[in-house]
């Protein structure tokens, strides 16, 4: 199933054994938590109980890159096991339009990890996501290369407690500061979110951040204009265009077999935020 962000691997977000397939597809421990995808916000409303903060958030981006973590409304229509047993639900309205009219057309909630095994690279083509879990798929669906190409942004958004972000993504702190003020950090609320293990999005090559150039046996991503490198995130250091090419040019580079990954700095301004924690998790650091 594309998205805006990354290939997903869809199932039905009542069914525990659909769920569970999901889960033993991707090798995922069952305690991360899955977003269920819907295709609009009344069908969000049913499922996730929405506060004026979650419908500001809501209105100012769904359809989009935002999931939003709320109280379970509806525990029938996203089983336990996908909210592994917590009782919130987290929740997303994805843009991409064959996404919208497959959840529109499915009338529920449809779980959509990333259609990788757990801790490798999210596949952004239909090729990348058939490569790593599509003998589990019953049916591809083919959007093009995604537009965003980096995860959804998850904030919490729970009763008497501050709008907090639990991971960085395709929506920046600074666009969310504008509709609920500054941001309070994860702290215990991280595990209600997916993506939040230590060694995540990860190519089997070690990476090496923060690198000035290729060390022997490497290959070096750079970024910005002026790079000696291999592949290159964004000759121009768009950091839109940077995420977009995140995990493609991960795969690329480990499909080079080296010894290591050597990465050039990203800016944490922005979606440099959302991208160096993405590397961080890919190189074994906690982020």
């Amino acid at each position: 199933m594309p998205t805006e962000t990354v290939y997903g691997l869809a199932a039905n977000a009542a069914d525990p054994l659909a769920v569970a397939a999901v889960y033993a597809a991707k090798g995922r421990p069952s305690f991360n938590p899955l977003i269920a995808h819907v295709a609009d916000l009344a069908a969000a409303t049913a499922i996730a109980v929405l506060d004026e903060r979650a419908l500001a958030l809501a209105a100012a981006f769904w359809p989009g890159p935002l999931t939003i973590v709320a109280p379970i409304a509806d525990e029938a229509a996203v089983c336990d096991l996908a909210r592994a047993g917590l009782d919130t639900v987290a929740v997303r309205v994805p843009a991409h339009p064959l996404a919208h009219a497959l959840l529109a057309a499915f009338g529920g909630p449809v779980v959509a990890p990333s259609a990788n095994v757990s801790g490798r690279p999210s596949p952004t083509t239909l090729e990348d996501a058939i490569a790593e879990t599509g003998s589990f798929a019953a049916v591809w669906l083919d959007g093009g290369p995604c537009q965003i190409g980096l995860e959804s942004t998850v904030v919490s958004v729970l009763p008497g407690e501050p709008v907090r972000m639990l991971r960085p993504g395709g929506v920046t702190r600074g666009e969310l500061d504008t509709i609920v003020g500054p941001l309070a950090e994860a702290e215990a609320d991280a595990r209600r979110s997916p993506g939040r293990l230590t060694r995540h999005y990860a190519p089997n090559a070690p990476l090496r951040l923060d690198a000035s150039a290729a060390g022997v046996g490497e290959v070096f991503i750079g970024f910005g204009a002026g790079r000696d490198c291999d592949l290159n995130l964004s000759a121009s250091g768009d950091l839109a265009e940077a995420a977009a090419n995140l995990f493609s040019a991960l795969r690329a580079a480990d499909h080079l077999r080296p010894a290591a990954i050597a990465i050039a700095p990203i800016p944490l301004t922005g979606l440099g935020e959302a991208i160096n924690d993405r590397l961080r998790r890919a190189a074994g650091f906690v982020g």
